[in-house]
């Protein structure tokens, strides 16, 4: 593999958004350690990044310009790292591209240097953490249970995954190893920058979210996540669940060119004979889809099946926490869009559950992100005996419509879970699964998520 270390020592990088989850620190460290010359430039102060530039300490040499961003830091550089959720359409990265200045985003850079690692990419609105985890734990299963015979490719985790910078995997990869990455839209707007798409591609489905952030254009939020197959080429490959097979005649007709590679479509069915602790049909139709994936790489069935008997659900995602006095407590934290809380409720009250009547209670509530509830709320009013409402903006709007269901606004979290505690009788289930965004009360989704499993990890 090339010395990625020497390729980046002396350039002048400015990297635009630190943030606090662990992936801006990754990629910073990383090319520091490189000897690249960095300035690092966020929104946030120097105390709201305090835990992220702590472990910076080390590498005095990088300039920290913070509570701002300033045009001067786009002019004059080599190469500008953007985060995910800087708008391509910002005044920043304008300049830097009127100075020339090319702007590239982690899990692509990474795409673009390792040309010999295979990419698997999963996307869409709702589906793809778990359809990631599922396929990485696959493979990895695949790789372990080959050790010593022909296998000698390594599997990687990498893109919109909490604390992980993908980056820094160039010092790891070998050609032939493979890179399994969740990416959201904004992730995917590198990858259009750069003209590529994984050599994988999942899509596992797409409905409205992000509105605010793509002023109701809808279109405009599938062309971002249209990147993840626009690329691909003839020996390239695109997985999709049934329904969004529906969506190709209106949302792939307007693009560019079309793809050239193999399209496999999967059906829950596929997985009827595995064993999967997540409940609902969507879920099954997430599995289908890892398992069309591991298809393609020649993984037995046993061992498949092995490894989704093995697989123990992810957090936020559905994820049964533990049971109180006959209450059953499920962490749903990442249904950050009311069709995501929609798909958890109607999981949970499937035919295959032993749910009879309203025995849901709700936590929900949170930013708003310019999102229609009206199916939200049919689907809360005859599903749920009780709905318990966090602060917000969206939960103010959510207030607005007079739900038909016995509703309490709440002044936090910990609040919401006593609240839900007694409102919930033995046999029934308390569900937090928020429908909206974290912003406001929480600095993102996973201080909201940890936050929630500390409430519940206390309760006797």
């Amino acid at each position: 593999m090339i010395d990625f270390k020497q390729q980046f020592k002396g350039k002048k990088i400015t990297v635009m958004g630190l943030g606090l989850l662990g992936r801006g620190l990754g990629y910073t460290k990383f090319l520091a350690e490189c000897g690249a010359d960095l300035i690092v430039t966020d929104l946030k102060t120097k105390e709201q990044l305090a835990t992220s530039i702590k472990k910076l300490e080390k590498f005095p040499s990088i300039k920290f310009v913070l509570g701002e961003h300033r045009l001067e830091d786009f002019r004059n550089r080599d190469m500008i790292i953007k985060s995910a959720g800087v708008p391509f359409d910002s005044i920043y990265i304008a300049e830097a591209r009127k100075n020339n200045i090319p702007i590239e985003m982690d899990v692509s850079l990474f795409a673009k240097l390792a040309p010999d690692v295979m990419i698997i990419g999963v996307t869409g609105t709702r589906g793809k953490s778990m359809t990631t985890a599922l396929i990485y734990e696959i493979l990895s299963a695949y790789v372990k249970a080959s050790a010593g015979q022909e296998k000698k490719w390594k599997v990687y985790l990498g893109g919109n995954v909490r604390g992980v910078a993908t980056l820094p995997l160039l010092e790891k990869v070998q050609a032939g190893d493979i890179l399994v990455c969740e990416l959201d839209s904004w992730q995917l707007q590198g990858f259009g920058e750069a003209k590529i798409s994984p050599h994988i591609s999942v899509f596992t489905s797409f409905m409205p979210d992000h509105m605010n952030y793509y002023k109701d254009d809808i279109k405009a939020y599938f062309a971002d996540k249209a990147n993840i197959f626009k690329y691909q080429k003839s020996e390239d490959i695109l997985i999709i669940r049934p329904d969004m097979k529906e969506l190709i005649p209106e949302y792939f007709k307007n693009l560019p060119a079309g793809r050239q590679g193999k399209l496999i479509v999967v059906s829950a069915k596929d997985t009827k004979n595995y064993e999967f602790v997540v409940p609902g049909e969507y879920q099954r139709e997430n599995l289908a889809c890892a398992v069309a994936v591991a298809g393609e790489f020649g993984v037995p069935e046993e061992s498949i099946k092995k490894a989704v008997r093995n697989f123990k659900g992810l957090e936020g995602r559905l994820q049964y926490v533990k049971t109180i006095k006959g209450v059953k407590i499920y962490n749903d934290n990442n249904a950050t869009t009311p069709e995501a809380t929609m798909v958890g409720i109607e999981a949970l009250v499937s035919p295959k559950s032993d749910l009879e009547g309203k025995k849901i209670v709700l936590i929900c509530g949170g930013a708003d992100k310019g999102l229609k509830l009206d199916n939200f709320t049919e689907v809360v009013e005859k599903y749920c005996k009780a709905v318990v409402l966090i602060p917000g903006t969206g939960t103010d709007i959510l207030s607005s419509r007079k739900l038909k269901v016995e509703s309490y606004k709440v002044k936090d979290l910990n609040e919401a879970v006593k609240t839900a505690l007694g409102l919930a009788s033995r046999g029934d289930i308390i569900l937090f699964s928020p429908a909206f965004a974290s912003f406001g009360m929480f600095n993102n989704e996973y201080e909201r998520n940890d936050l929630f499993l500390e409430i519940i990890k206390e309760l006797k």
